[in-house]
């Protein structure tokens, strides 16, 4: 029994035994037994598309406006920016010493992102009214 627990064919066999057991357990909760257990009272309501509790309004394919994409990106990398910056800042007290290179790496990371919103600004992305003649339609 020893040689065989050591023979890496076996232990993988081991693994892809419970594998297979995993991905059948998951299938078998989220096919067969879903189907099984959930109530199935077909209502012409429940096919309808739902927005926040607003009823849908023209068709499902619209022209969807990029400022939207564009601030969400913006909010994230700039949210990502504090959760970057809140632990530094939180160490940079209590180090004793080196406290100068750790300075110049937030200043430098400061720096791009500072670059980058001078970018983002000059491009017009933070702009919420822009022109008609620049907006962009995704078609």
């Amino acid at each position: 029994m020893d040689a065989l627990a050591l023979n890496p064919y076996f232990q993988y066999a081991v693994v892809l035994v419970f594998v297979l057991a995993g991905v059948g357990f998951v299938v078998m909760n989220v096919n067969l037994l879903s189907r099984l257990l959930r109530a199935q009272v077909p209502d012409p309501a429940k096919q309808t598309t739902y927005e926040c509790g607003e009823p849908p309004v023209g068709p499902n394919w619209v022209q969807f406006d990029l400022r939207f994409y564009n601030v969400a990106l913006l909010f994230l990398v700039f949210d990502v920016e504090v959760a970057f910056l809140l632990p530094w800042a939180a160490c940079f007290g209590r180090a004793d010493a080196g406290r100068l290179p750790a300075l110049v790496e937030a200043g430098v990371f400061l720096l791009v992102l500072t670059v980058g919103l001078v970018f983002a600004w000059r491009k017009g992305d933070l702009d919420w009214v822009k022109p008609a003649g620049r907006m962009i339609s995704v078609r």
